[in-house]
């Protein structure tokens, strides 16, 4: 073998090992950025029962807390996908991330509701940057790999924290108090921040994009002006949506009152962790699950039964005991969390691959943003009749979804068919 082969050969596992790294790199680093976000995000379930009996809200008021950090992170899902397409993504997800710690710092001196209302705006718009811009890295980095499998573990990641962080947070709140418990939270997020750019910046992962020249960009630039959101098919990227939405509203509005309907039946904030960390642990289990489900049977018949998982689940925690809503919170977990990991790898299906960011951007717009307004609708509902019947209310949006997976059936087929 001549010397000029050797070394031709030597630089290309080089560069096979450089570009492996990156791809680990950016799947680990994505995947601990949304750990520690919708930790942060749903340990306000645990929060908000203890908020208002302190300072005597409405369980509207209530509703606003949650919409508060749901809605800012919703707002800003495409703003953050547009500026990662001209900053990069490195700098965002790492201010976002900033952002969302010091907030957390914040809440530990609230005084009232304004206050906490305040400060939850602000860390819900420092959250904003992570599910878009990680889903972007990891989408390039997988591009021309096992995409839907990265985007998988990406997913699962975020349910492990919504485990970890309650119940840590539920054992910390028992010693020493919802403030002490914030402040700390606040210091991981401002820590997390400044170790993630240190890492993205030694790989070189997401840094601001090089513009290519005119001659090269000719072609991305005309497919770029016809699909400005990279939408490749606006039937299923719509039906997918939609379900999204639906599906956003059933998981916040029935997380939101569980602890409410938990605190009736006589659970106190040890218990209330314990059983947010199951209903959290069920949801984890079901990204497995579910994957298996939806590779083996099929996108659509996989959320149709996550959905009648959730929608019959609900109605049956009403007339049970705390013991036996307890069993069933993971089986409830299940459904809640799995629809949403069929659904989050599906995204990319119907967007090109130069707009992946933004397009995660829309998509998480409309599914958070739905989310976010349930709260206070169903907040609103509950101080006129009660958390009972707003959970019925609940299980009947779940049940919404079903009719509109007939939809997505024709989309997903020609998805398929251009992948092949």
């Amino acid at each position: 073998m001549s010397h000029s082969k050797k070394t031709n050969e030597t630089h290309h596992k080089a560069a096979l090992a450089k570009d492996l790294k990156k791809r680990r790199g950016a799947l680990c680093i994505g995947s601990g950025a949304h750990f520690i976000h919708d930790g942060f995000a749903d340990m306000l379930y645990l929060l908000l029962p203890l908020w208002q009996a302190e300072f005597a809200l409405s369980l509207t008021q209530v509703g606003f807390l949650r919409t508060a950090y749901s809605g800012a992170m919703a707002l800003l899902q495409v703003p953050a996908g547009m500026l990662a397409e001209r900053w990069g993504e490195r700098i965002l997800l790492c201010l976002g991330t900033l952002v969302t710690g010091l907030a957390y710092l914040g809440l530990g001196s609230s005084a009232g509701h304004l206050t906490l209302l305040s400060v939850l705006l602000v860390g819900g718009a420092g959250s904003t940057v992570q599910h878009a811009l990680c889903s972007s890295l990891i989408s390039g980095a997988y591009e021309q790999g096992p995409r839907r499998e990265a985007l998988g573990i990406y997913n699962f990641s975020g349910d492990l924290g919504k485990v970890a962080v309650p119940f840590l947070v539920a054992m910390v709140i028992s010693g020493f108090g919802w403030r002490w418990a914030t402040t700390g939270v606040g210091v991981l997020g401002v820590s997390s921040g400044i170790i993630a750019y240190l890492l993205l910046a030694g790989l070189g992962i997401g840094a601001r994009p090089v513009v290519a020249n005119v001659s090269k960009s000719f072609e991305t630039k005309s497919l770029l002006q016809k699909r400005d959101w990279g939408i490749t098919d606006r039937t299923g990227f719509a039906a997918l949506s939609a379900i999204g939405v639906l599906d956003s509203v059933a998981r916040t509005g029935f997380l939101t009152f569980l602890p409410f309907l938990l605190i009736s039946k006589g659970a106190d904030v040890g218990i209330i962790g314990v059983a947010l960390a199951m209903t959290f642990a069920g949801g984890a289990t079901g990204k497995f699950v579910c994957g298996f489900l939806a590779s083996k049977f099929g996108i659509i018949q996989t959320v149709v039964l996550t959905e009648a998982l959730t929608c019959f689940g609900i109605a049956l925690t009403l007339p049970l005991s705390l013991y036996w809503t307890m069993v069933l919170l993971p089986v409830i977990g299940i459904g809640l969390n799995g629809t949403s990991s069929v659904l989050y790898g599906t995204v990319s299906d119907f967007i090109c691959s130069k707009r992946q960011a933004r397009g995660f951007g829309l998509f998480y717009t409309l599914a958070i943003g739905g989310g976010a307004s349930a709260p206070v609708l169903f907040g609103v509902l509950s101080d006129f009749s009660n958390v009972e019947t707003t959970l019925k209310v609940i299980a009947l949006v779940a049940f919404t979804t079903i009719p509109l997976c007939k939809i997505l059936v024709e989309p997903l087929a020609k998805a398929d068919k251009t992948s092949l």
